[in-house]
């Protein structure tokens, strides 16, 4: 928490001096590091020129340009957490949304430009009074999420709002999960992951000092679920954790390779590592493994039998031997 509101003030007080996009603080620009889906043949980029923004679409795969486009001022690909984690681009890759960079918090206006990525013609211009970033956007880039900052000297204090792009307005009502008390969702953003279907948006939050949390964002119903970390209060390594795929329906929250949590994505609850790793016994299972143990034990005994036997025989026909001779 700490680290966040230095880099707040730092951000405020020179704001001249960087280029950032929709976070609420400077000098995270993901631009020329671009966006793409999962198994997507391409990535999109920004370069500012000025005050136009070049938008380019590159083959992941040798890296050519496919394509060109031109949009009016200065814009960029948006980042969704402070790792750099990048968003904006539909998983059907038809719609693509960049954010105005901030160059201060609070602002009185953000602005979104929406573009056509097969042409990368601008579609239109979206422009909101107050302090947003981007968020997500759903599968097939009919709705725009976002983050609405509600404090002007607090960051970590927010609520996701919807904007129906078709309709062209932001929704009233701000998307929260109805377990949870309606300030329970705090802290900053610290790495992001998308189901592969586009559906799903989980991002792992600090907490802002209290217990981390993992927000499941579902943009194509607009519901949401916030998974309480309780085994990773208090640790002071936060920042450098990061979400892996786990086995059945689990995201892995890792540091270094090493499983710190584990997050069920169809219960949204959490258990630690320990009760991963946990062997779960079936009824079936222990049985079978009875019997196999009552076989082997069979089998040795069979054959430690037919050992004793090889070893004794001779030595009882010895004695029989020298009982013969010896007889009158």
């Amino acid at each position: 928490m700490l680290r966040f509101v230095l880099l707040v003030a730092i951000a405020c007080t020179f704001t001249p001096v960087a280029l950032a996009d929709g976070l609420p603080v400077l000098g995270i620009d993901v631009g020329s590091t671009g966006v793409t889906v999962p198994g997507g043949p391409d990535r999109y980029v920004t370069v500012n020129q000025g005050g136009t923004t070049l938008v380019e679409r590159i083959a992941r795969n040798g890296g050519r340009i496919l394509g060109i486009g031109r949009v009016g001022g200065t814009f960029t690909i948006p980042a969704v957490a402070y790792d750099s984690s990048a968003s904006g681009l539909s998983a059907d890759r038809t719609t693509l949304v960049l954010i105005e960079p901030r160059h201060a918090f609070p602002r009185a206006v953000t602005r979104f430009a929406l573009l056509d990525t097969h042409t990368l013609e601008l579609r239109h211009v979206i422009t909101l009074r107050g302090d947003f970033s981007f968020d997500a956007v759903s599968p097939h880039g009919q709705t725009m999420f976002l983050i609405d900052y509600t404090s002007p000297s607090d960051p970590t204090r927010y609520d996701v709002r919807a904007y129906d792009l078709r309709a062209d307005r932001l929704l009233r009502n701000a998307i929260r999960d109805p377990a949870e008390r309606s300030d329970a969702m705090r802290g900053a953003p610290i790495t992001r992951a998308m189901s592969s279907n586009g559906r799903w948006a989980y991002t792992l939050y600090d907490g802002a000092g209290a217990t981390p949390f993992v927000h499941a964002l579902d943009t194509a119903t607009l519901r949401a679920h916030c998974i309480d970390l309780s085994m990773l209060a208090g640790r002071r390594d936060l920042w450098s954790l990061r979400f892996t795929p786990g086995p059945n329906d689990t995201l892995l929250i890792a540091k270094a390779g090493t499983a710190l949590a584990s997050v069920d994505l169809v219960g949204f609850s959490a258990r630690p590592p320990a009760a991963l790793a946990a062997p779960v016994l079936r009824p079936w299972l222990l049985a079978g493994a009875v019997l196999t143990a009552l076989l082997l034990l069979g089998i040795a005994a069979s054959v430690a039998r037919r050992r004793v036997r090889g070893r004794t025989a001779p030595f009882a026909g010895g004695a029989r031997h020298v009982a013969e001779n010896r007889s009158p």
